[in-house]
Parts: C-alpha cells; sequence; structure tokens
C-alpha cells in the first residue's frame, strides 16, 4: 500500500551498475547480490534486461525464482519481443514489475528514435497496455525526462496512465540536471499529472556533473516517493545515485524530510563491499557512507572533538551503516590526545614523559609513512621507550651497508653518554655485517639465540619489526627494533638486547665492559671474566 510519508528504493545494480565499462556479473555473482538486496528489504529490485542476451534473461529468471519478499523488476523497450520476454522471465516472481522505457526528449525522438512526437504517445500506449496485460505492476519510464519540454511528458505520463502503468520514472538520464531546477520540473510534472491515488512518482538520475544524489533528493522533496540508484553509485558513465547516500541522508536529516524509509541501513556496508569485491570497481576511499574513510578521522582537531563528543564531527554513527565505529587514523596531522588515547586502548599506561617522547618518535615516523597502525605504535613503544635503561645505554645514530656477490660490509656509528663510537666491519649479509660492527664497537660478543623479523601491518608501508635475543654470561636478553628499514630495525634490535644486558648485569653485580652493577666488589669480581670473554 502507498504510504506518502516512506520513500521507497529501486536497486538497479544488476542492470544499469552491470552498464559500468568493464563490469561483468554471472548469475552466481548477481543471485548473491540480490539476496543481499533482499536482506537489506530493499523495495525493488531490476535484476536485469531479458531481452539483450540469453545470460540476462537467465538472471532476472533466477533471481525472480529466489527472491519471495522484494519485488523483481525486468527492464523492456516498448517493443512487443522485449516485454514478452521480460514477462516470461518474471513468470515465477512472487511480486514480478514490468519496466517499460522510451525517449521522451527532443533530441532522443529526432536523432535516436526517428518517431514524431504522436508516434511516441502512441508507442507509449500500446507497449504499456500490453506489459499491464502480462503483469499485473507497470512501471514507465520516460527516458531523457530531465531535458523533455514538461509538457510533452505530462502528456506522456498520461497516456502511460491511461494504458496501466502504476509506477511514473522521470529520469536524468545523462546528468544534465541542476539540484533546484529540477525540484521545479518535478513539482511541476506531478501536480499537472495529476495521478490517481496509487500511482508512484519515481526518480532515476546520473552522475555526469556528480549531482544524482542531490538531484534526487531534490526529486524527493518535490513529491517523488520512489529512488532508483545502484550500490556504491556504479553505473554507466559517471555512474548513477548511490542509494546508501541518499537513504543516509533522508535518515540524518530526518528534521528536514520529514520521511521514513523501509532499508536495513546496517546492511549498507557489507552490500557495499560484496558489491565491489564482485564487479571488481572498487571504492574509493574518500566515497560517502561506505568508503574506507567515512568514520575515519586524522587531523588532531577532529579527533580531540570525536573523543570529547562524537557529534561535533560525525552525523551519522558508523554502527547505522554496518560499519565499525569510528577510527583513529593516527597520522602527521594527529594530536597528542589521540595519540595517548590509543595507547591507553593499546593497553600501556605511560607516564607524561614517556608519552612525550613517544609522540615525538611518532611524528617523526609519520614523516616516512603516511599512517601508523597499532602495530607500529606498539613497535616503538617496545623499541624506543621500554628498552631505555639508565644503566648503560648505546644508540644508533647512523649506519651505511654495501652488498656484493659474496660479501657485505657494514659501517656503524653508536653513541654513548652523547659521544659517537663507530667502527665497520664486513659478514656474510647486510645484518650479519651490521652486527660485526656492532660487537667491534661495544667490544664484547653475546652470542645471537635467536633473530626474526615481522610486519606491523598487511600494508606496503608497514615498519618491519626485528627481534633478537641475546646471551652472555648466563644472562638471556631479547631486544626489538623497528623501522621502515628493516635493516635499521635489525640493529636497533640488537643494540636494544644490548641495552639490556647490560641493565641485567647490573642488577646482578656483574661488570661489562667498565659498566659497574650496584655492588662494587662483586663487579671487580666479575671484570676479568667478561674481558676475557671477548
Amino acid at each position: 500500500m502507498f504510504d506518502p510519508n516512506c520513500v521507497c528504493f529501486f536497486d538497479t545494480t544488476l542492470r544499469d551498475g552491470e552498464q559500468a565499462a568493464g563490469v561483468n556479473l554471472n548469475a552466481a555473482e548477481k543471485l548473491q547480490i540480490a539476496r543481499q538486496l533482499e536482506k537489506m528489504r530493499i523495495d525493488v529490485i531490476e535484476a536485469g534486461f531479458p531481452a539483450a542476451s540469453p545470460g540476462d534473461f537467465s538472471c532476472v529468471q533466477t533471481v525472480a525464482r529466489e527472491l519471495k519478499k522484494t519485488t523483481v523488476c525486468g527492464l523492456a523497450r516498448t517493443r512487443e519481443g522485449d516485454i514478452r520476454a521480460a514477462a516470461q522471465a518474471l513468470a515465477q516472481a512472487e511480486n514480478p514489475r514490468l519496466h517499460v522505457f522510451l525517449a521522451t526528449s527532443p533530441i532522443h525522438m529526432e536523432y535516436k528514435l526517428k518517431m514524431s512526437p504522436d508516434e511516441v504517445l502512441a508507442e507509449i500506449r500500446s507497449g504499456v497496455s500490453l506489459a499491464r496485460s502480462l503483469v499485473r505492476e507497470v512501471e514507465f519510464s520516460g527516458e531523457d525526462a530531465s531535458r523533455s519540454d514538461p509538457e510533452f511528458l505530462i502528456k506522456a505520463f498520461k497516456v502511460a496512465i491511461e494504458s496501466g502503468a502504476t509506477v511514473l520514472n522521470i529520469p536524468d538520464t545523462v546528468g544534465y540536471a541542476m539540484p533546484e531546477e529540477f525540484y521545479s520540473f518535478c513539482r511541476r510534472v506531478i501536480s499537472e499529472v495529476a495521478a490517481p491515488e496509487g500511482v508512484i512518482f519515481s526518480v532515476h538520475a546520473h552522475n555526469d556533473l556528480g549531482l544524482a544524489a542531490a538531484n534526487s533528493l531534490a526529486a524527493v522533496r518535490a513529491g517523488v516517493r520512489q529512488v532508483e540508484g545502484t550500490i556504491n553509485g556504479m553505473g554507466e558513465r559517471g555512474g548513477n545515485s548511490a542509494i546508501e547516500e541518499v537513504v543516509m541522508a533522508i535518515k540524518t536529516r530526518a528534521d528536514f524530510y520529514g520521511l521514513q524509509t523501509n532499508l536495513d541501513t546496517k546492511r549498507l556496508y557489507p552490500v557495499s563491499r560484496l558489491v565491489a569485491r564482485l564487479s571488481g570497481v572498487a571504492v574509493p576511499p574518500n566515497k560517502a557512507v561506505v568508503g574506507a574513510n567515512a568514520f575515519a578521522h586524522e587531523a588532531g582537531i577532529h579527533q580531540h572533538g570525536v573523543m570529547a563528543k562524537r557529534e561535533t564531527y560525525e552525523i551519522m554513527k558508523a554502527e547505522d551503516v554496518g560499519c565499525t565505529p569510528a577510527v583513529m587514523v593516527l597520522g602527521k596531522h594527529s594530536g597528542s590526545h589521540a595519540f595517548r588515547a590509543r595507547l591507553e586502548s593499546l593497553g600501556y599506561n605511560l607516564d607524561d614523559l614517556q608519552i612525550q617522547k613517544a609522540f615525538e618518535i611518532f611524528k617523526k615516523l609519520c614523516d616516512e609513512k603516511k599512517e601508523a597502525t597499532d602495530g607500529d605504535i606498539e613497535a616503538i613503544i617496545a623499541d624506543q621507550i621500554l628498552s631505555v635503561t639508565p644503566e648503560c645505554h648505546y644508540e644508533l645514530k647512523d649506519y651505511t651497508v654495501h652488498v656484493g656477490s659474496d660479501l657485505a660490509a657494514a659501517a656503524v656509528v653508536l653513541s654513548r653518554d652523547g659521544q659517537p663510537v663507530k667502527d665497520a666491519a664486513t659478514g656474510n649479509g647486510p645484518v650479519d655485517a651490521a652486527y660485526q660492527a656492532v660487537k667491534r664497537i661495544i667490544k664484547f660478543e653475546p652470542k645471537l639465540e635467536t633473530f626474526k623479523i615481522t610486519a606491523t601491518s598487511e600494508r606496503s608501508d608497514a615498519l618491519g619489526e626485528a627481534q633478537v635475543v641475546l646471551s652472555y654470561l648466563g644472562l638471556r636478553a631479547q631486544g626489538n627494533g623497528a623501522s621502515t628499514d628493516v635493516i635499521k630495525a635489525s640493529i636497533r634490535a640488537y643494540v636494544n638486547a644490548v641495552n639490556r644486558l647490560y641493565s641485567m648485569a647490573a642488577v646482578r653485580d656483574i661488570r661489562i665492559n667498565g659498566c659497574a652493577g650496584a655492588g662494587e666488589a662483586g663487579a671487580k669480581g666479575q671484570a676479568g671474566t667478561a674481558h676475557e670473554g671477548r
């Protein structure tokens, strides 16, 4: 039953959406999408153009047979063969609709159809009448309506109603309309057609000028109660009106539109991902409502505002479209509030000085890569915050490596107590050469028990996180290092483990290269052993 306070949604992803260049969905893929659209409670699904090909016929037939709640629609020109093919494909549908179209603009009638206005009206009458004799629900579209003479379009719609049409569609076929003029256009057409109760006006907007959603919403304001579009705005040329954008505008600005819909918007994001995956048409990250960045915040001011109160920078809830809650993307524009909050969410309890230092390191990292993942942040904390020891501390300042076919050489510069110390060595690879150089600097040779490198995320710009375990004089220490350069990460991990060895030695009163522990006598007793071990 028609409800003037409810906007219906007509999805043409499987028909108009598939007309996007390079898209070719098979029957199984179309059925997967159709099932999810039905779960989302879409009102009408245009499953295809049955007369276009045997494959299209089969797809419409399959979708019509499988879906039991949603209206399934097949497209047809006003030709008898098209209409009968569509009716046959829809024969097993619980709720079938036949969608008949014919151009009504002067440019289309003259150059494409080569028909006079009177001939077009006669064609509409015969085509819609035949469709209505075969299917109880018929939609008529005046193709290129937005460039049609309003008086002629009104005549065409009146003829369609007289012939049995129950839905009248006003397409902006080439995305030509402007929202303000389209509002007035639709309002005039609806008013002067004066359709009987139960006849619904529809809109089908294209996005050639980026105005499809705006024109669809303008039409809704004018009295249209069915919006046609596709998931992700997929379609020919610039695409169609994106259903997710229109429905969320109506829902988010209920105060303005005063209307409701039947859609379960929590399924928008999953359906968007499904369509993108099966069609091969990726969703741009900045795509409204369903893009990866739709609920992401990087700017420090925005992050602070969202943490204080979500509505400061979010007009929709991520959960309302089936997406995960707001993501704080940490990058070079992020502020300390967001960074501190992320540390706390990761389970770290650092003091203000540690957080300040970590934030400075984080900012330097962001000069090397756009965003920092949780893994990157944890690597920073493990490498450069929690690994720092006061007893004896080396810090990597610089390094160079040269690799040949059989040999590698490395020069490493460390600092200790603010003073640079450097040396060089060769090895059987760049990491081994660098480690040999470090051992020459520290003047003892711990045993490398474990060496491992992993990526902090699956992204191509992920940090490489190195982990090593060194042992010496019964002591065993793990070191971590992180960097976008795996050689640098490996050296940092080694130096980190060396520093931990010094810390452990201090606790046990063991002296390593003049770095004494708490008990001077005990340290002296172990000094010779330490040097002899070298």
